[in-house]
């Protein structure tokens, strides 16, 4: 399996393909790039309560499947973004 690094990385998470590190310790632990119109803040209790907040425009961000089953927002590392051990899974 060829390894990348981080710009090459990202471009993959841009074409749907899902990425880790060959160094995580984390057994089947991934990113994903999650589009705007997949998820949604509209259905918060303010929002329903017609508090006049309008639904903000929603944008992309990348996820991370944890070791322990979670989908979190990612923040990259110093480590992860200076890696070339970066895989399309």
């Amino acid at each position: 399996m060829a390894e990348l690094e981080i710009g090459e990385m990202i471009q993959a998470l841009k074409a749907g393909k899902k990425c880790a590190r060959s160094g995580w310790n984390g057994k089947r632990m991934y990113l994903l790039l999650v589009e705007g119109r997949e998820y949604g803040v509209c259905f918060h209790a303010d929002l329903r309560k017609g508090w006049g907040i309008e639904c903000p425009e929603l944008a992309p961000w990348i996820g991370m499947k944890t070791a322990d089953t979670k989908f979190v927002p990612w923040l990259a590392s110093q480590t992860d973004l200076l890696a070339d051990d970066w895989m399309i899974i």
